[in-house]
Parts: structure tokens; C-alpha cells; sequence
């Protein structure tokens, strides 16, 4: 077994799961930000505002992302499956 197939299905395992939760976080920071800008300026304090602007934000950030989330996950998952008989 090569500790450099492993290093490099870890590494990749990594950045896919970096890259694929990514936009999503991004879209929870851009939301918090408004949402929080917008509570100040309006001096409304209630929290549930936030929380449910932001929970919509990422429903819809999933509903448009997840069909290219799961076509990476399908194409890493694939190509690891390939590489196990090389990795043993």
C-alpha cells in the first residue's frame, strides 16, 4: 500500500468537501451580514428574523447548488472506487 495514494485521496477528500460547502457558506456569511446590517440600521432585535432569512437563504442556495454537489461527490466517489485496486 502507498502512503501517497492515501495522502492523496485525504487531500482530495478534503478540498472536495471544502469546495462543495463553500457556497453555502458563503451564502449563510452574505445573508448574516444584510440581515444583521438591516436589524441595526432598523433597530429591530428580534433574532428569529435572522434565523429564518437565513435558513430560506440556504434552502434556496441547496435547492440551486445541490444537482452540481452531487455530480462532484458522484465523480470523486467514482474515480476512488477506480483507485482501490492501486491503493491495495
Amino acid at each position: 500500500m502507498n502512503s501517497d495514494l492515501l495522502t492523496d485521496a485525504a487531500r482530495q477528500a478534503v478540498l472536495l468537501g471544502l469546495e462543495t460547502t463553500g457556497p453555502v457558506l458563503l451564502v449563510i456569511l452574505v445573508v448574516g451580514l444584510v440581515v444583521g446590517t438591516l436589524q441595526a440600521a432598523t433597530q429591530i432585535q428580534d433574532q428569529s428574523v435572522g434565523f429564518v432569512v437565513r435558513v430560506l437563504a440556504v434552502v434556496l442556495a441547496l435547492v440551486v447548488l445541490l444537482p452540481w454537489m452531487l455530480d462532484r461527490l458522484a465523480v470523486y466517489s467514482t474515480d476512488l472506487f477506480e483507485r482501490i485496486p492501486s491503493m491495495i
